[in-house]
């Protein structure tokens, strides 16, 4: 093998090989088989929601669009594969695959920022079979990653209102830069405010937000002054941004911000409390600042937003950062449902999934949800039915330009409105019950009636 090359940023060039070395060699051995070209159907869903949730918001599609235009291999990338020996006996049409291919397929998704159940595809590719292989390891990345922050973030809207200021601070926390660049467009998508990633930001439009740190506070008192001193630097070059009052004692901070206010020393716009019993400080904190928009960060998520608002809180923003960003997982799957106009599926135990190509018809009538039917592709809407997976990719080219974040918030506040209450709830939500059509059902005897055989 060449000597290793430990720089790991990952660029678009790079995305052909970001994959698990299974699909390399699945497709290797599809096309000594003599399968590689065969047309398939892979579909994206999860068996189960994750524990405590009783929807998902589907995200990540537009990331996936843009890896499937770029997929290719480069003559480097091949040298590479080659050098490790694993693929000595691989056929050498192979490497011409690698070479020449390019994403050929259809791609059929719900709209990011749709609620969605379990066994529901989030999206199907249609393409080639060594295609299809090839770019499961990406899709379940991004959609899986994605779909979970995008979930959080529409729930923290449910709980916080939407009046409330919530802002994205999980860079930090995020499993990865790329991670926390997706976590960024998932949260603002799913419903918050804004985010204080500046890079995500900037790609997306956006404008990020923030406030200060403590240690602004900390290097002024310990050089030159005060935190009152502090409060004035900052204030001095950022006039509208939160100050972060509790570096030592919230109160008596709070208390001195008064004095200087009818002093006409400085103007608070906002400021932001970290640390402590959260509904205690912000109630003083009105009672001292009553026109001052209060902020709380410090391990927050929904749960504990609908505590402090329950408990009597003051508070107008939140910050939410780790438990945003991390979590139990969406634990998407990938799965073959047809290979060359068969239908095909999985027995194993607990993972039996239902084959063909599918369609989820949603029905729903003065905005509201009341049932979701899996069927086929081939059956028709019924009656205030409306299908959700939308051919959005066609032999390799997109069919639409891509949506804005403000389009996609949009989808998920509209999502989220019109799921029934019991599905919404914080705690022991019921999922909607998902139907499955009898054409589905019959496929699915048949498909495991001619597998036992």
């Amino acid at each position: 093998m060449k000597p290793a090359n430990q720089e790991l940023t990952i660029n678009p060039c790079d995305y052909s090989l970001l994959t698990d070395l299974y699909q390399l060699t699945m497709a290797a051995c599809y096309t000594g088989e003599g399968l590689a070209e065969q047309p398939a159907s892979f579909e994206l869903f999860v068996r189960r929601l994750p524990k405590g949730f009783g929807y998902l918001i589907a995200m990540g599609l537009a990331q996936v669009l843009e890896y499937l235009e770029q997929f290719r291999f480069t003559q480097n990338q091949l040298e590479a594969l080659q050098s490790t020996g694993i693929f000595e006996r691989a056929p050498a049409k192979f490497w011409s695959i690698l070479a020449e291919g390019r994403f050929s397929g259809d791609v059929w998704a719900v709209p990011e920022g749709t609620a969605i159940f379990a066994s529901e595809p989030l999206l199907r590719i249609e393409a080639p079979l060594w295609q299809a292989q090839l770019v499961e390891t990406y899709l379940l990345n991004t959609i899986n990653y994605q779909t979970l922050i995008a979930t959080r973030a529409a729930r923290l809207r449910d709980v916080a209102g939407s009046q409330a200021q919530l802002l994205e601070f999980g860079t930090r926390r995020a499993f990865s830069p790329q991670g926390s660049m997706w976590a960024a467009r998932a949260a603002l998508a799913g419903g918050l405010d804004a985010t204080s990633n500046v890079l995500a930001a900037l790609k997306l439009g956006q404008k990020p937000s923030g406030t200060m740190a403590h240690a602004l506070v900390m290097v002024i008192s310990a050089t030159s002054g005060s935190e009152q001193e502090a409060f004035s630097a900052f204030y001095r070059y950022f006039p509208h941004a939160p100050l972060l009052i509790d570096t030592y004692d919230t109160i008596a901070a709070a208390q001195k911000l008064v004095n200087r206010i009818k002093a006409g020393e400085i103007e608070v716009a906002g400021v932001r409390l970290d640390s402590g019993d959260l509904v205690s400080l912000s109630q003083k904190v009105r009672s001292l600042l009553p026109k001052v928009m209060i902020f709380a960060s410090g391990d927050l998520d929904e749960y504990e937003i609908a505590r402090l608002k329950s408990a009597g809180s003051c508070i107008d923003g939140y910050g939410v950062g780790t438990r945003l960003v991390t979590g139990e997982p969406v634990n998407g799957v990938y799965k073959l449902v047809e290979i060359d106009g068969i239908a095909t599926m999985k027995k194993s135990s607990s993972k039996v999934t239902y084959p063909g190509r599918k369609q989820v018809f949603r029905s729903q009538v003065e905005g509201k949800i009341l049932k979701d039917r899996l069927g086929l592709v081939s059956e028709s809407s019924l009656e205030n039915e409306q299908p959700l997976l939308q051919l959005v990719m066609q032999q390799g080219q997109r069919l639409q330009s891509p949506e804005t974040i403000e389009d996609i918030q949009k989808r998920t506040a509209s999502s989220v409105a019109s799921l029934p209450s019991s599905t919404r709830q914080l705690h022991e939500p019921l999922p909607l019950s998902v139907e499955i059509s009898d054409a589905l059902q019959q496929l699915t005897q048949a498909t495991q009636q001619r597998l036992s055989n």
